[in-house]
């Protein structure tokens, strides 16, 4: 055991010089100035004391053989501060520990207290929200206290919370922990519980200690999640003393409470989650025969393994019927790189039938990649898969197969021609570009499109080009002269999510008579700009309207205006904000007029393991549905894109949507693979019929025939969410 500094060790929750204010929590300033004032031998230990949580913490840093030694585990340690706690870790034998903290003084501090004792220990001046490792670096992250700092008890997340969780996800390896001392407010485990609820086996412990004099007596909790091979959901499982926690009062009956909410939540989930297998299973014979091609069998499986792949990936294998061939090839596997294509094809077997008559294969296996595999180059992908495809291939076709990847849409949409027009990064976002694109059925229309690396169907949405322009004055658009050079031409709609949305907001619009407001336009916000085509349609074909859009990156508002011809004018404005913040404030007011008539949710996801495709899951919680209909206007209209694989998902969507809105509507468009939800603030129903004919009617004598008729046939399909 390392030799100890004679230091003065103080047990501190919550001390009286600590930075207090939301600002200063966040400064590093701040904490700069905390640290020089303490010293580097004054130590600080927020929560409980080594003592008290020893042996719980080092019984999850034990993994299988053969699994990593104490010696190599790697271990990460976030916002370090001036905590012991990696000290006495390196002292019980694990060594690589990395600390970081983002107040240069606290590290080099601590760094040169432990570089002659502690010689293998590393420090790292970082920020915990941006943290600069590669992903699936760490084996095991232990936080004490640093998710609370990033949480105001009574305003939410603070800024870069959102950010340092998805980190906390992305550097850990498949079979990692992220092992949390908390004293489990409400709202940090509202956050835990929603962002670690697919794909995370969570156990809940109690830290059993005695306050010390001058401190608080809020009990600390350890949260371990442990990062599953599957995007699967499981019950949390506490391991608490009970008659002891009722001793505990207020805090310990909130976190129960929340606990068993989530559980209720969970069981939902799970109770319709695919069967998926392993390839261990596969060989066992769980399915028959691997090594002989069964007609008509399907199976979802994964494929990776602790110690021998980098990832781990989502697969489905299908054995073609008999009487479908001849084949051209006895086994093919197509790897999609993450595209809109790719995840329509998971979320239904029928597509998966459809791509495997498309290659005249006897076997397919299909892999999908997510979010999670950004960064892998195309060799690294294919060393880790082969030593897995191998296993699958069936007896007849020998030792050959072959793999086609698959760029983005190509195979499915059949896309003839691309190209890309710029590639630019995001701190916020991540990678983006913009390509042009013509697709073999339409040989003669470019489309362009924005596309976000971080988002798990990577197309945003797309417009079509074209060499005539309009300008917009009263009555119908004005054709102008043509320069021949293609620009986004804004009064098309491609995506059946903005034709499905159109359709949506005039028929309910036309039922309660909110576009006929006397000498009022309707307040619609946008949350999520995009390519800004459907706030740019909105604007020309419905001069009623009043458009805001939120979104959160300013890149993206720059590449809307430069790629997609975006332009801000008195009747669209664009706030470069946090949305759920956004929605809070109109939410709250009490000024006239703050309240908002159309809000539409488009934001994509981009953590694969909430489940949802679209939305972020931040927006279907019942927390921010409850924000929403505070924001609404008496008549006020909720548009939500909801996109996922999983059944099961799709359904607690749905009750959570009624708890909050009795009033419901439907429609699908994109082959089925997209659901738009309409909910209406009031209680009473809309007889769709009706509605239909008071539409027609506002639309009799409206510029754009076309549109128009499209309007009437879409709206038509919308129904009642049973």
């Amino acid at each position: 055991m390392a030799e100890e500094n004679p230091a003065k060790e103080s047990r501190i929750r919550i001390a009286e010089e600590l930075p207090v204010t939301a600002v200063d929590f966040i400064k590093q300033e701040s904490w700069d100035s905390f640290f020089t004032s303490k010293g580097a031998d004054d130590f600080c230990e927020w929560y409980a004391d080594w003592p008290q949580f020893r042996t719980s913490l080092k019984s999850h840093l034990s993994f299988p053989a053969p699994a990593q030694t104490p010696e190599n585990l790697r271990i990460l340690v976030p916002a370090c501060g001036a905590s012991r706690l990696s000290e006495h870790l390196y002292d019980e034998g694990f060594r690589n520990i990395t600390n970081l903290d983002f107040s240069k003084v606290v590290i080099e501090a601590m760094m040169k207290r432990n570089i002659k004792v502690r010689p293998e220990m590393k420090w790292r001046v970082m920020d915990m929200t941006n943290i600069q490792f590669p992903s699936g670096t760490f084996d095991v992250i232990v936080d004490k206290g640093g998710l609370d700092i990033l949480m105001d008890s009574e305003l939410g997340p603070r800024s870069g919370l959102r950010s340092y969780i998805s980190e906390v996800k992305r550097l850990l390896k498949a079979g990692g922990r992220y092992i949390c001392l908390t004293l489990a407010e409400p709202l940090v485990l509202g956050l835990l519980f929603l962002k670690f609820r697919f794909g995370w086996k969570i156990n809940l412990y109690t830290i059993y200690d005695e306050a010390s004099p001058g401190t608080n007596t809020q009990q600390t909790f350890m949260l371990v999640a442990e990062k599953s091979y599957l995007t699967v959901v499981s019950r949390i499982a506490p391991f608490m003393d009970v008659s002891f926690l009722e001793s505990q009062g207020n805090q310990v009956h909130e976190l129960l409470e929340a606990l068993e909410r989530e559980n209720i939540v969970r069981t939902a989930y799970s109770e319709g989650t695919y069967k998926w297998y392993s390839l261990e299973e596969l060989k066992q014979g769980v399915k028959g025969n691997i090594g002989e091609i069964e007609s008509g069998r399907h199976i979802n499986l994964f494929l990776g393994e602790t110690g021998v792949s980098r990832f781990f990936y989502t697969c489905v294998l299908l054995d073609a019927p008999a009487e479908t061939g001849p084949f051209s090839d006895q086994f093919r596997v197509i790897i999609f790189l993450r595209s809109h294509s790719a995840q329509k094809i998971l979320a239904a077997e029928l597509r998966q039938w459809l791509v495997l008559q498309c290659v005249k294969a006897a076997r397919l296996l299909i892999i999908v990649l997510d979010s999670n595999h950004i960064c892998i180059k195309w060799a690294d992908i294919e060393k880790d898969v082969s030593h897995f495809i191998s296993q699958l291939t069936p007896d007849e076709a020998g030792d050959e197969y072959e793999i086609v990847v698959s760029s983005e849409d190509d195979t499915v949409d059949g896309i003839k021609q691309r190209t890309i027009l710029v590639e630019v990064p995001s701190v916020l976002t991540g990678l983006m570009y913009v390509e042009d694109v013509r697709y073999n059925k339409s040989q003669d229309l470019t489309f362009r499109r924005l596309c976000f690396h971080t988002t798990e169907t990577l197309l945003h949405s797309e417009a079509q080009l074209s060499t005539e322009a309009f300008r917009q004055k009263k009555g119908k658009p004005k054709k102008i002269a043509s320069s021949g050079e293609l620009k986004v031409d804004h009064k098309i709609l491609t995506n059946g999510f903005h034709k499905g949305v159109i359709a949506g907001l005039q028929l309910f619009s036309a039922h309660s008579k909110t576009t006929t407001k006397a000498g009022g336009l309707v307040k619609t916000v946008i949350i999520g700009l995009g390519t800004g085509i459907l706030p740019m349609f909105m604007k020309n074909r419905i001069p009623s309207l009043k458009i805001e859009v939120v979104e959160l990156d300013p890149v993206v508002l720059n590449v809307a205006s430069e790629y997609f011809g975006f332009i801000e004018d008195e009747r669209l404005k664009v706030h470069i904000s946090d949305a759920i913040e956004f929605v809070r404030e109109r939410a709250n007011s009490e000024a006239a007029g703050s309240k908002v008539d159309v809000l539409i949710i488009d934001v994509a996801s981009s953590d694969s393991s909430s489940g949802l495709i679209s939305p972020e899951a931040d927006f279907v919680e019942e927390s921010f549905l409850l924000t929403v209909k505070d924001s609404l206007s008496d008549k006020g209209l909720l548009i939500i894109k909801l996109v996922s694989r999983f059944s099961s998902v799709i359904s607690v969507v749905h009750s959570k949507l009624r708890k909050v809105f009795s009033n419901l509507y439907h429609v699908y468009v994109d082959d089925g693979f997209i659901e738009i939800i309409f909910a209406l603030k009031k209680e009473a129903p809309v007889k769709v019929d009706e509605a239909c004919d008071a539409l027609a009617r506002s639309l009799e004598h409206n510029y754009g025939h076309d549109w128009a008729k499209r309007v009437l046939r879409d709206s038509k399909c919308i129904s009642p969410l049973e």
